[in-house]
Order: structure tokens, then C-alpha cells, then sequence
């Protein structure tokens, strides 16, 4: 009976030994609150850091609106990516960032895209007849009340002074990938997304880009969380600023800081 509860203390305390790393990797996963315009660029980023022998990151990805409240809230993240200075500088005032470590890592461009299957004639500019292009068809954007592509695209057609022909023609998504999803099933006859997105849907085609000085520019800085501000995080950031990071965002079409 002695040997057997000896194997059994040895036993268990194997288990115990073999248990302890795989508690500290869950712990150095780094929880990542991302704009949805990021989904696949930043698991792809997240990818080539595992490959290179280090915990992969988890991603949590939505409009930068909905995380940034989600982080107020108490949400467990230790970054954030905002696909706005705006909603970072909301967390910003409320002393939820480490203002250290706040960077403009990205910025894109705006699109108008149509679906694949229905065609719109229409070139933008100045007043360009976006509203007669429609006809009895929707527009499709983000809520410009709240999300970042969404304001873009208002500022950008109050700027080429066409906002209030088209407003009553807005489909409201809750985030850019609503937003391009809408035009993608054409339950929308046009919308307006970043370039990075549009080029992920083969269902769309882009029938112009918006001109820069339309709208403000687009950018997306990052920060890491006072609450959950460490190491694993700190080391992920610096990978997201590196050259196999900025690699992989040039690749996705991002124009890189």
C-alpha cells in the first residue's frame, strides 16, 4: 500500500508539473480588442507571431464604438486598436490607456462599391448625382452616429455636398463589415467602405475612391490598457510595429505609419 500511494504522490505530482505551463501560457495570451476592419489582417499578424514561438494573441473584433464602451465596461482586453483617433481619445479622457504606448500604426482609404451584379454610373465629386445613381436603391454605411467608417463616409459626402440628397436613402450597419455585407447580397445598390475591405469581397466591385481631402484622415492608433498593461502585451505591441507586422498589413492593402 506504502509503494502504491508513493507512485500515486508521484503521479499526481507529474500532473501537476505538466499542468503549471500550460496555466502560464493562458496567461500570456494577449486579449486584443480590434476594429472589425482588421479581422483578417490582424489574425494573420497574430499567426506570424505564434509561428515565431510566442503565445498567439486572442481578437475580439467589432466596431471601435461598441469595444471602446466594452473596455469602459470592464472588458479584459489588453490593447486596443480603433480604427479612429476619436474612440481612443474617448478611453484616452477616461485615463483607461497607457498613454506611453498610444500609436498611429495604420491608415486607408474610402470606397464606393457597388454590387457585382448591378451596376452604377457614377464617378464622385463635387455634387456628383449619387442620389439619381440609386434611384429606388439604398445606400449602405456604417452608423455614422457612432462608427468610425461611418463618420468618414458622412464628412466625405457632406464635403462633396451630397449628404442630404442620399440621407434618407442610408442603411445604418452597426459596423463597416455590416456595411459592406449589405451591398455584398445587393440588398444595398451601393456603399462606402474602406479599400481594404472592398478588396476582400469579390462580390463587390469599387466604383471610386474618395478623395483624401474629403474627409479626415483615416487612421488607426493603438494603446495598451492600464488595467492589463504587461509584459506578453507590451511584447506583442512592439511585434505589431515590427517589419514582419507592417509586411503583413502592406499585404492586406494598409498603408502603413
Amino acid at each position: 500500500m506504502a509503494v502504491f500511494r508513493g507512485c500515486a504522490i508521484l503521479l499526481l505530482a507529474a500532473c501537476a508539473a505538466c499542468a503549471t505551463p500550460a496555466r502560464a501560457a493562458d496567461r500570456q495570451q494577449v486579449l486584443v480588442f480590434a476594429a472589425a476592419s482588421l479581422a483578417e489582417t490582424l489574425t494573420a499578424v497574430g499567426d506570424a507571431y505564434a509561428a515565431a514561438g510566442k503565445p498567439k494573441p486572442v481578437f475580439s473584433f467589432a466596431a471601435s464604438s461598441a469595444l471602446a464602451r466594452q473596455i469602459e465596461s470592464g472588458a479584459p482586453a489588453a490593447m486596443f486598436v480603433s480604427a479612429d483617433e476619436a474612440w481612443m481619445d474617448y478611453l484616452a479622457q477616461k485615463n483607461l490607456i497607457v498613454p506611453s504606448t498610444r500609436a498611429s500604426l495604420l491608415a486607408n482609404t474610402l470606397v464606393l462599391i457597388r454590387p457585382e451584379t448591378k451596376p452604377l454610373d457614377v464617378t464622385i465629386g463635387l455634387n456628383f448625382p449619387l442620389a439619381n445613381a440609386l434611384g429606388d436603391g439604398r445606400l449602405s454605411l456604417a452608423d455614422p452616429d457612432s462608427v468610425p467608417a461611418g463618420r468618414y463616409a458622412k464628412a466625405a459626402l457632406e464635403k462633396l455636398g451630397v449628404w442630404k440628397d442620399v440621407e434618407a436613402k442610408v442603411i445604418r450597419a452597426d459596423s463597416v463589415r455590416s456595411a459592406l455585407a449589405f451591398v455584398e447580397r445587393a440588398e444595398a445598390s451601393a456603399g462606402i467602405v474602406y479599400a481594404t475591405d472592398a478588396a476582400l469581397a469579390p462580390k463587390t466591385k469599387i466604383v471610386g475612391t474618395f478623395p483624401d481631402d474629403s474627409h479626415p484622415p483615416i487612421s488607426y492608433p493603438m494603446a495598451l490598457l492600464v488595467k492589463h498593461d504587461d509584459a506578453d502585451a507590451r511584447a506583442f505591441q512592439a511585434f505589431m510595429q515590427g517589419e514582419a507586422a507592417k509586411a503583413i498589413f502592406r499585404k492586406f492593402g494598409f498603408l502603413v505609419k
